[in-house]
């Protein structure tokens, strides 16, 4: 009897498993990827040009080393580019990314944002929600206050002309990264996206300001941001993920401006802490807002957020005077509101 042997030819190798081999190859063959091989990458994976076992792959493993600063400042730099990102930073002031929604707190740093805008400060906002069910995210938050979320670039341009603040969902202006985003429940696990869009500053404004949960994260995101060569930024553990100063807790600010590298210590507020709320009510950002409750956790985190953001945009050259402003600005709406009454 003859057995005859069938050479099987051997599939050419899927040009992204080189990047997946890079990072999954055992802990001493594995390495980072550089900025340019982060920059490939995460351009196949916004072109569709990756399966989704390799997605899963890719993202699971950058999750499990966490990303350095050049692969985070590469995967920035490919979503601007694919997501056609426009780069008339003339129309915002200061890009705020709002991506992680509040669980123990509202979401104080809203009004701080409003506040800066009622005091001719253009603020552009961007985010996600839905992908965790027991947060508040910001895009839910706006009706409280009678604002509505922005649709698509040009309702920004006529929104920061009308009101001075804009906030646009990640799905209108990057809709595959969000595509990504929404993995999450099927991954039980954040990716890299839920770090680099914190970061991908869609209107290319000179200032921008970013909160994070875990402090490690910190100045990876002030390195990636000189990297980009992102003029001015800030980045702090902010209450839930958020960019809001905790009032009871002392605030690390990481900042680059015009490529120096900065770390600054803000004084907690209060000397004992706050019991957090037992269940938390939207409705309470208008009636603070409106002046008609007064909760001095509420307006110390609105305060103080502002204050961090104004330092940032040169209006103040110290901590104190930036408290100052802010506090100023906050005493102010409400002496014009009782004024009208």
């Amino acid at each position: 009897m003859t057995f005859t042997h069938h050479e099987q030819t051997p599939h050419p190798e899927h040009p992204f498993a080189e990047y997946i081999r890079i990072l999954g190859k055992g802990k001493k063959g594995s390495r980072p990827l550089t900025q340019d091989e982060a920059y490939q990458a995460m351009k196949m994976i916004l072109a569709d040009q990756v399966l989704p076992i390799q997605l899963g792959a890719f993202l699971m493993l950058m999750r499990v080393k966490e990303e350095t600063p050049e692969e985070l400042a590469g995967f920035v730099l490919a979503a601007r580019e694919s997501c056609n990102l426009t780069n008339d930073k003339k129309i915002v002031d200061l890009d705020w990314s709002s991506y992680a929604g509040k669980r123990r707190h509202l979401p104080w740093f809203l009004l701080s944002a409003l506040l800066l805008a009622e005091n001719g400060i253009k603020v552009f906002m961007h985010g996600a929600g839905g992908h965790s069910a027991d947060r508040l995210y910001t895009q839910d938050m706006l009706k409280y206050l009678g604002l509505e979320c922005a649709s698509s670039i040009e309702q920004v341009r006529v929104q920061l002309e009308e009101q001075r603040f804009s906030y646009l969902p990640l799905e209108h202006f990057c809709p595959k990264l969000h595509e990504i985003i929404e993995l999450r429940p099927l991954m039980g696990l954040r990716s890299p996206v839920h770090t680099l869009v914190r970061l991908i500053n869609p209107f290319n404004a000179d200032y921008s300001i970013q909160g994070i949960f875990h402090p490690g994260y910190r100045p990876v995101h002030q390195q990636a941001a000189a990297l980009l060569q992102q003029p001015h930024a800030a980045v702090l553990k902010g209450e839930g993920g958020e960019t809001e100063r905790n009032p009871d807790m002392e605030c690390l600010v990481q900042s680059v401006h015009n490529g120096e590298l900065f770390d600054e210590n803000w004084p907690a507020l209060f000397v004992r802490r706050h019991v957090k709320p037992e269940e938390l009510d939207p409705r309470q950002l208008a009636l603070i807002w409106q002046g008609s409750f007064v909760d001095e956790f509420a307006e110390n985190a609105i305060i103080g957020t502002a204050a961090i953001a104004l330092k940032l945009l040169g209006k103040a050259n110290t901590q104190q005077q930036a408290h100052q402003l802010a506090a100023d600005y906050w005493l102010s709406r409400h002496r014009q509101k009782y004024a009208g009454l």
